[in-house]
């Protein structure tokens, strides 16, 4: 049996984010046990010129709900990137899970050679569907994941492998 564009889109997204949201409750926790400030954890980065953690969750949402939204051949809803602490981080994953929970694999399935447009640094660009979903989007959405989990368990957050990748 094939892989549908379904499978390897919106149960994905739904599943790393629930994994994330788990991550960021742990976060959440170690930063009150060290009686850290969110916005220390929030605020991290790997290296100099790379976005901070908050920004790499909202990046990861946008692509979950971006994909979905273009691959079922609707506008893509624009959300403002104003969280400032887990809390409101892990209420934007729940709003994205919800969103791309709202897409059937009617909606979804048949887009492997639909034109999807999209923007590639600031500039647009027209993908055909399972091109954008497997060589932009899931390689996107994985990197900006796996940047919050990575920053976060570089400032001690005590989180490994299995946290990333749940219950498999």
């Amino acid at each position: 049996m094939a892989l549908s564009m379904y499978q390897a889109s919106i149960p994905v997204f739904i599943k790393t984010l629930g994994n994330l949201s788990g991550i960021l409750d742990k976060a959440a926790a170690y930063a009150a046990a060290k009686k850290i400030e969110q916005s220390v954890l929030l605020g991290s980065r790997l290296a100099p010129d790379m976005l901070p953690m908050v920004r790499q969750v909202q990046i990861a949402c946008d692509f979950a709900k971006g994909a979905s939204a273009r691959l079922a051949g609707q506008d893509v809803p624009a959300w403002e990137d104003n969280e400032t602490s887990f809390d409101e981080l892990k209420a934007r994953i729940e709003k994205t899970i919800a969103y791309c929970k709202g897409f059937t694999s009617a909606q979804i399935d048949g887009s492997e050679e639909r034109d999807v447009h999209a923007k590639l640094g600031g500039n647009p660009i027209i993908y055909k569907g399972q091109p954008y979903l497997l060589h932009s989007v899931l390689p996107n959405f994985f990197f900006h994941t796996t940047t919050a989990y990575d920053i976060l368990r570089h400032c001690g957050v005590e989180i490994g492998k299995r946290d990333f990748i749940g219950q498999v």
